[in-house]
């Protein structure tokens, strides 16, 4: 019967139907009531939700897979089915899977036959005893084994279905939760991982992390949003925190006199970052007073989920909404929003940011407190064993402040290490297989999850970035600088390729005629970020994986042997001889030259 209507009575149809399931959830259809009465107005923490999808419906839009998933049951609702369910050992189905996520687990078939759950860590930062906890819970109900990950977060994986709950409740006992973590919700809350301890920081973010972190749990109507949603905070500090990568982006500014302003310390806006769809945040102009980050933080939201397209996955961040507004119409929603105007001050009356640190992450720091350090570990592509997990903690408390703090770089620090003890620090961590000290090439070592653990991604990221690592340590040991790559394995860029020195993207490469392929990747170069964002150029496509570590050490034999000097980065030497010019020289090394 279906194809005996035409596409215009089928979205009629189809709208129809939504809008008496939309009714049902909202009160709007009681028992007995004549379908045809009209539905009554949403009421709720999802009303905002529904009215956003009912206006897609009107235009003629037709909702993706997620909105009707989210619409016909909200995850949060289905709660205790989904528990009922997962302990008889049931698999989730797609929609189930993206109830899951609001939760935090994540259903990883085909990729594995088991959850991943995804932590929220507010500004990246937990006691030793929580981390121990955590190491506990892994091996009770996963793999033995956590990964930092590029929002300075904990996953944990191989967590059976059964497992899953009692892992969810197990957080709860260490004041710790998942809520949110995954779908369509704003991700963990990023800040300064030196916050509070760095001599040049403006401000200490923990506090601005901590209370949006608390705001967004407690807030029903900031869940289900169009798309997934990244907020950070920087202090101002010697570690970069990547918010130009974030849809919203919080950044501590000191104001100078002659501004529209009182001088002094405020928070610039910028919005729109997502670099894998090549794009950074852009200053709005605005800044506020740091305790108005949530409230102004809460009117972007509103207007995005408002306004978010909740018909195309792809186009559904709020990147797309700047793109087709420009960001004075969204500006101005956002302040009708909040009934008020943001202040806004000319760069001009800005103090420029103090200097970032690319190697501050790893090894040895003195911090503003006098005789305390802060030690930056190394992890392979972050991964950590659970035995590992305990030792660390165990060292942080006994010898440090009993912080442990994760950064973007998929690594974590100490803090509060007396100098008396950095040596024992430095000991301990050698004993357990880690390090705190990292070759120029490991230390800006970015990776996803990657094929292991990813249905979307093409390539075994993590391993290919321990090769490359490994390939160039023992090929190239006269590179004294830092050097960041990043190993992505799809279009999402959890690794974020398109800010490293060198990035590389996941592709299939067809490698006969027959159309057999191998794992490989797309290459791209002279990205950056904090005090030189940029999003990088693709210089090479489709090579094959066992291939890019000898055309990673072309690129790095190119610029060793033209740069200016050690001064000159990688970043700077690729924009001074053009991505192209770089791919040339990189092709007449003889490492390549003798591939040919």
């Amino acid at each position: 019967m279906a194809d005996a209507f035409n596409a215009e009575q089928k979205r009629y149809l189809e709208g129809f139907a939504s809008g008496i399931s939309a009714a049902r959830m909202t009160g709007g259809l009681a028992a007995g009531q004549s379908a045809s009465a009209p539905p009554a107005e949403p009421v709720g923490p999802d009303a905002i939700h529904i009215k956003a999808q009912d206006a897609t419906i009107k235009a003629g839009g037709k909702l993706c897979e997620q909105e009707k998933w989210k619409r016909a049951e909200n995850p949060f609702d289905g709660h205790n089915r989904l528990v009922t369910e997962a302990s008889t050992g049931k698999t989730p189905k797609p929609e189930d899977n993206f109830r899951w996520r609001y939760h935090g687990l994540f259903w990883l078939a085909p990729a594995s036959g088991d959850f991943m759950c995804r932590l929220r860590i507010p500004n990246g930062i937990l006691q030793h005893w929580q981390f121990a906890g955590i190491a506990d819970l892994a091996d009770a109900h996963g793999g033995g084994y956590s990964h930092v990950t590029t929002r300075a977060n904990l996953q944990v994986r191989e967590i059976t279905v059964e497992h899953g709950q009692p892992f969810l409740d197990g957080l709860i006992d260490l004041g710790l939760t998942a809520r949110g973590a995954g779908a369509d919700n704003i991700r963990n809350v990023t800040g300064s991982p030196v916050a509070g301890i760095d001599a040049q920081e403006l401000l200490d973010t923990r506090p601005l992390a901590k209370s949006w972190h608390n705001w967004i749990l407690n807030d029903r109507s900031l869940y289900g949003l169009p798309r997934k949603f990244n907020v950070a905070f920087d202090g101002g500090g010697v570690m970069p925190v990547l918010e130009e990568t974030n849809d919203i982006g919080f950044q501590a500014v000191r104001v100078l006199d002659g501004a529209a302003v009182e001088p002094g310390v405020w928070m610039r806006l910028v919005l729109g970052g997502i670099s894998g769809h090549r794009d950074l945040a852009r200053d709005t102009g605005i800044v506020l007073k740091p305790g108005d980050c949530n409230k102004v933080a809460d009117a972007i939201l509103r207007v995005f989920i408002k306004n978010g397209d909740r018909t195309n996955r792809n186009k559904s961040r709020m990147k797309y909404v700047l793109d087709a507004w420009g960001f004075d119409k969204y500006l101005a929603a956002v302040e009708d929003e909040l009934g008020t105007k943001l202040a806004r001050v000319d760069p001009a009356h800005v103090a420029p940011r103090g200097p970032m640190d690319r190697f501050s992450h790893v090894g040895v720091h003195a911090q503003v407190q006098p005789g305390l350090n802060w030690i930056g570990v190394i992890l392979p592509v972050g991964k950590m064993t659970s035995d590992q997990m305990r030792g660390l903690a165990a060292i942080a408390s006994e010898c440090g402040d009993g912080a442990i703090r994760m950064t973007v770089w998929q690594n974590f620090l100490f803090s509060g290490v007396p100098d008396a003890k950095v040596a024992e620090v430095q000991a301990r961590v050698a004993a357990l297989g880690l390090t705190t000290e990292a070759s120029s090439i490991r230390a800006g070592l970015v990776a996803c999850t990657g094929n292991r653990g990813c249905k979307f991604a093409a390539s075994d990221t993590k391993g290919h970035a321990l090769v490359i690592a490994d390939y160039i340590e023992a090929n190239l040991t006269e590179l004294d600088v830092p050097v960041n790559v990043h190993v992505t394995g799809c279009h999402h860029s959890c690794a974020q390729h398109y800010i490293g020195d060198i990035g590389l993207i996941g592709a299939k490469v067809v490698v006969s005629e027959e159309g057999d392929t191998v794992e490989g990747y797309d290459i791209v170069v002279g990205g950056g970020f904090g005090d030189s964002p940029k999003i990088g150029t693709e210089i090479w496509k489709s090579v094959k994986a066992e291939d890019c570590p000898p055309r990673i050490e072309a690129l790095l034999r190119s610029y060793l042997a033209r740069r200016t000097g050690p001064a000159e980065s990688f970043q700077a030497f690729t924009a001074r001889t053009g991505a192209e010019s770089l791919r040339n020289l990189a092709e007449e090394q003889p490492v390549l030259k003798a591939a040919a």
